[in-house]
């Protein structure tokens, strides 16, 4: 099996009820068999279920893992696009709370392509790249996103054990939405790739810089 991210070569790692997955010997990623995926209304159905928004107290509690660290490498004015918002976009407006202009985009709930044709100074994309059906297209278009520069701020659960046993035993892997996931090695070989800085604060939020030198796409 070809790698979703970097196309190296992957071998079964687990199969549970749902489906088989891979892991790749290069990057390390871990995905679910690409036959084997939701239909995007299928998907969508699910993320209708979703009840987190900006009066969720515990929901902002969340984002505040990203948010507070994030906001110490900004400064007020800065612009930034919070990629995949979900059906009750709250990062974006806890931002403009601390003097951010946000922008939004979510390929089901704000899908304004438009949103993507500019470079921000940074990009949040919280809990959306477990999601990711073809990650290597996914990672390229959101680095792409920001400035020479600028930060890139991730949430998503990584996978710090090792076994298949571990794997199968892992909560975040029960969600059928949730398809591709990142150990360190794998966020390390990202940063490599695309030539950016990395800062992984705990085994869920990880920051990317984009080198002030790098050229613009």
């Amino acid at each position: 099996m070809q790698c979703t991210l970097c196309s190296s070569i992957s071998k079964p790692f687990c199969a549970d009820k749902k489906r088989p997955y891979f892991r790749c010997t290069e990057c390390d990623l871990i995905f679910a068999d690409p036959d084997t995926l939701l239909s995007q209304a299928e998907e969508k159905l699910i993320y209708d279920y979703h009840e987190n928004g900006p009066n969720d107290v515990g929901y902002r509690k969340f984002l505040n893992n990203l948010a507070t660290p994030l906001l110490d490498k900004l400064s007020p004015g800065m612009e930034g696009l919070d990629f995949g918002s979900g059906p009750g976009p709250t990062l974006n407006l806890m931002l403009e709370e601390k003097g951010m202009k946000m922008s939004v985009y979510d390929i089901y709930y704000a899908p304004d392509t438009g949103q993507l044709s500019c470079q921000y100074d940074f990009v949040t994309c919280t809990e959306v790249a477990e999601h990711f059906r073809e990650p290597d297209k996914s990672w390229a278009q959101l680095i792409g996103l920001v400035k020479p520069g600028g930060w890139l701020g991730v949430m998503t659960c990584m996978f710090t054990k090792e076994t298949a046993d571990d794997f199968n035993l892992w909560s975040y892997k029960g969600d059928p939405t949730h398809i591709s996931f990142y150990t360190p090695k794998t966020i390390q070989w990202i940063a490599r790739h695309f030539r950016l800085e990395l800062e992984i604060i705990n085994d869920r939020v990880i920051f990317f810089r984009k080198p002030a030198d790098a050229r613009q796409r």
